[in-house]
């Protein structure tokens, strides 16, 4: 089959690629950004298009020749996210009858009823528009999804690792049927070519254990070997509170924490299995939850995590490359400049510019970068606590703390946008550089875009402080580069 996948850069979809590629599709990207998927290790055996769901930019090209399309997108977080997602699902369901495509495959939530929330009314009408399109489609309903880097596994780790006392709102009591990443690929994978051709309809999927969530922290809390749990019930403690304590203990934003939790208001249990009659389940049986908080974690001590949800770029996120120069935007950009001579080699400096951020942190003032994210986090944004996938290699689009990796020449230059709340946009460049001796030269950048009034205030606020911030990171990078121990070489 010739499989489109849209939301390829996300975190299921960064995860579905590379298997249906091993399943022996072919696979076409669909993506705002060609720029995010050049690092990826599989792009050398994709086709990528370029276009935009919500605004039916480029879709006709993209599926051309398309036998199944998997739709894994949606605007969870942003303003108007169910007329986004409305309009995004009409979009691509005309462009999928009117180029002929054989079937869609969407990945959605439970089905709601009259008190679902509305991150779950939108995914049961986006559901509902593919299922009266015209063109075949096999919906696949999953609650919470269990794996390394998923946000509700995030949630869940952050929550029960943080807090061993925890007062808890009535909704930990309700149950739910999570299910691990794991099965939902394989059913995502058998979707392209299992079903019968004009089979239409939705399924429900979900693995073998059936848990409230307040077992699933007691549990969680058991595979990852820390003391039993004390979870004290609170009643007036509401989902609208809820979301901001879980955007405050976790790295989990408001604005992702308020639908996940309004989703978990109500219990998400399968109401059939349906799907084993085309897709039988394994020998062994699906994944439990225990195995799977097992498989996940033994994924993050490794630093071997796939995708995370922290990967994804929300449309509407800043995405306009650095300036070169201040006559790029006809008016004032802010400059702080700090180069340093390094008694290193280029690649040993290379290896402390890459390696920047996370647990690794950020080699000046750790006080200043902490109020710094965790103001960013009060005040709606993503906060600190996304950290990096790897601690020692990064990636074009690869979330970094409250920063985006916009570009990468290794062992040159890491560029970085900044996604935390600013009154205008703000980048940070590092490059390793070398001088006639060959030593190697740090440089360091940093660029303010204001907007209006307040990004001018904004920045002639914080310019005091830069000598204490920028500067003693470039001094402290060149310190920690020239103690770097240099790498083994084999000759032979």
């Amino acid at each position: 089959m010739r499989c489109l996948v849209t939301g390829a850069t996300g975190y299921v979809g960064g995860r579905l690629v590379p298997r249906l590629l091993t399943a022996g599709h072919e696979v076409r990207c669909l993506t705002r950004d060609p720029r995010r998927l050049r690092d990826v290790p599989w792009a050398g055996r994709v086709e990528v298009a370029t276009g935009d769901v919500a605004r039916d930019e480029g879709l006709a090209e993209a599926m051309r020749d398309v036998d199944v399309v998997y739709y894994l997108v949606h605007a969870l977080g942003q303003a108007s996210f169910e007329d986004v997602d409305r309009l995004s699902a009409l979009n691509l369901a005309v462009a999928a009858l009117d180029a002929g495509v054989r079937r869609i495959v969407y990945l959605g939530g439970p089905e709601p009823d009259e008190r679902a929330s509305a991150h779950l009314r939108s995914r049961g009408e986006v559901a509902g528009i593919f299922l009266r399109s015209g063109v075949p489609t096999v919906v696949l309903r999953a609650a919470v999804i269990i794996g390394s880097g998923s946000a509700s596994f995030e949630m869940l780790r952050y929550l029960t690792e943080r807090l061993p006392v925890m007062v808890t709102p009535r909704w930990v009591r309700n149950r739910i049927q999570p299910i691990a990443i794991r099965d939902v690929l394989r059913y995502l994978v058998a979707a392209a070519t299992v079903f019968p051709v004009q089979l239409n309809r939705a399924f429900d999927i979900g693995g073998p254990d059936v848990l409230t969530y307040a077992d699933m922290m007691r549990r969680y809390a058991r595979v990852a070997g820390l003391p039993h749990r004390v979870l004290l019930p609170v009643r007036p403690l509401t989902p609208w509170l809820s979301s901001h304590w879980v955007g405050l203990v976790t790295p989990v934003p408001n604005r992702i924490a308020r639908p996940l939790v309004g989703s978990l208001i109500h219990e998400a249990v399968c109401r059939e299995h349906d799907i084993a009659a085309f897709v039988p389940d394994p020998h062994d049986g699906l994944t439990g939850f225990d195995l799977a908080v097992r498989l996940a974690l033994r994924k993050i001590r490794d630093a071997d995590v796939e995708t995370r949800w922290a990967d994804a770029v929300l449309p509407g996120a800043p995405s306009d490359p650095l300036p070169s120069d201040p006559s790029w935007s006809g008016g004032t950009v802010y400059h702080d400049e700090r180069t340093r001579r390094v008694d290193a080699s280029p690649d040993r400096l290379w290896r402390v510019i890459e390696a920047i951020g996370g647990e690794n942190g950020w080699h000046s003032f750790p006080l200043a970068w902490s109020v710094r994210g965790w103001l960013d986090r009060l005040a709606g944004g993503v906060g600190p606590g996304r950290g990096r996938r790897d601690p020692e290699r990064l990636s074009v689009g690869e979330a970094l703390d409250f920063w985006r990796v916009e570009e990468i020449v290794p062992g040159e230059l890491l560029r970085l946008r900044a996604e935390m709340k600013l009154p205008g946009r703000a980048w940070l460049e590092m490059r390793a550089a070398q001088d006639e001796q060959g030593h190697a030269v740090y440089e360091q950048r940093a660029v303010f875009l204001p907007r209006g009034l307040a990004g001018h205030l904004y920045w002639l606020g914080v310019a005091p402080f830069h000598a204490f911030i920028f500067g003693g990171m470039a001094r402290n990078i060149a310190r920690t580069a020239e103690r770097q121990p240099a790498l083994a070489t084999v000759s032979g």
